[in-house]
C-alpha cells in the first residue's frame, strides 16, 4: 500500500513538472514593401515587452509559454496587411493565474518603425511595458484586465495618429509622454486601480482627451507651456485644481488665452481623487 502511494505521489510531481515546463515559440516576417500594418495583440497572462524593432523586419515575436494552458498565435494576412499575435487559452485550464509558476510566462513583441501601425492590444493578468516612441503609430487601443502596464511614448511618434483610446479594469496603469504621441484625441476608460496620464513631451497641435474613472486614484502630469482646459464630472471625488483658475463651468491654465497650442481634458470620476502635477 505504500509502496503504491509513493508511486502515486511520484506520478503527480512529475506531471506537475511537466506542467511547469516553459515552451519557446518565435515567429517574424521580413519587409517586402509594406507601408502599413494592423496588429491586434492578445496576451492573457504573463510578462510582456513591445516596442520598436529592425527596420527590416515588419514583425518579430518571441515567446517563453506555458505550453498546458495556452497557443501561441501567428497569423499573418498580407492582403488585408494585418497580423495577429499573442496567446490563446489551449481550452484544456483556462487562463485563470493559480500560482506563481503560470506567471513566468514572457513576450516580446518587436515591430518595424518603417510602416503606420494601427495597434489593437488587449491583456489580461499581464505585466506589461509598451514603448511606442519613434514608432509610426496612426491608431492605438489598447485593453487591460487585472494588470499592471507602462505606455511609453518616449520620442515622438513619426506620423499623426487619430485617436488613442484605453480601458482599463483593476490595474495599475501609467501612460507617459503623451504629447509625443501626436494624437487628435485620447481617451481613458479607468474601473478600480492606479492612474498616472503625463502629457509631457513634444507638442506639434492641440489635442483632446476624455478621461473617465470609477473608483481609484487619477494623477495629470501637464506641461507649464501648455494651455490647459479641465471640464469635470465628480461623485464622491475629490480635486485639487492646483495651478489652474475657474472658468465658466471649469478650469482653466493661466496662460490658455496665450498659447497657440492646448490640451482640453474632460473628466467623469465616480469615487477616488484627482490630482494635477506641473511639468516645467
Amino acid at each position: 500500500m505504500k509502496a503504491a502511494g509513493l508511486a502515486l505521489l511520484m506520478i503527480l510531481c512529475a506531471s506537475a513538472a511537466q506542467a511547469q515546463t516553459m515552451r519557446p515559440f518565435s515567429t517574424f516576417r521580413q519587409m517586402h514593401g509594406e507601408t502599413r500594418l494592423h496588429l491586434a495583440l492578445e496576451y492573457g497572462a504573463g510578462a510582456l515587452r513591445v516596442g520598436p524593432g529592425s527596420p527590416n523586419e515588419l514583425y518579430r515575436m518571441d515567446l517563453s509559454y506555458d505550453g498546458e494552458r495556452f497557443v501561441p498565435i501567428s497569423d499573418y494576412d498580407a492582403a488585408r496587411g494585418s497580423v495577429k499575435l499573442g496567446l490563446q487559452s489551449s481550452g484544456s485550464a483556462g487562463v485563470r493565474v493559480s500560482s506563481r509558476s503560470h506567471l513566468q510566462q514572457v513576450a516580446s513583441v518587436a515591430l518595424s518603425p518603417r510602416v503606420d501601425l494601427a495597434l489593437e492590444l488587449n491583456f489580461g493578468a499581464v505585466d506589461a511595458e509598451v514603448e511606442l516612441g519613434g514608432l509610426r503609430v496612426s491608431s492605438l487601443e489598447l485593453n487591460t484586465g487585472a494588470s499592471r502596464t507602462a505606455v511609453a511614448f518616449s520620442r515622438p511618434n513619426a506620423t499623426r495618429c487619430r485617436r488613442a483610446a484605453f480601458s482599463a479594469g483593476a490595474a495599475e496603469i501609467s501612460i507617459t509622454g503623451l504629447g509625443n504621441s501626436r494624437c487628435d484625441e485620447i481617451e481613458f476608460d479607468g474601473g478600480v486601480g492606479s492612474v498616472t496620464l503625463d502629457f509631457g513631451g513634444s507638442w506639434s497641435a492641440s489635442s483632446r482627451a476624455k478621461v473617465s474613472m470609477a473608483m481609484g486614484g487619477l494623477t495629470l502630469r501637464l506641461p507649464r507651456h501648455l494651455g490647459v482646459r479641465i471640464s469635470m464630472e465628480k461623485f464622491l471625488s475629490s480635486f485639487e485644481p492646483a495651478g489652474l483658475v475657474r472658468r465658466d463651468n471649469g478650469f482653466v491654465s493661466a496662460n490658455y488665452d496665450q498659447t497657440p497650442r492646448h490640451l482640453d481634458v474632460e473628466i467623469t470620476s465616480a469615487m477616488g481623487d484627482v490630482n494635477i502635477e506641473w511639468l516645467d
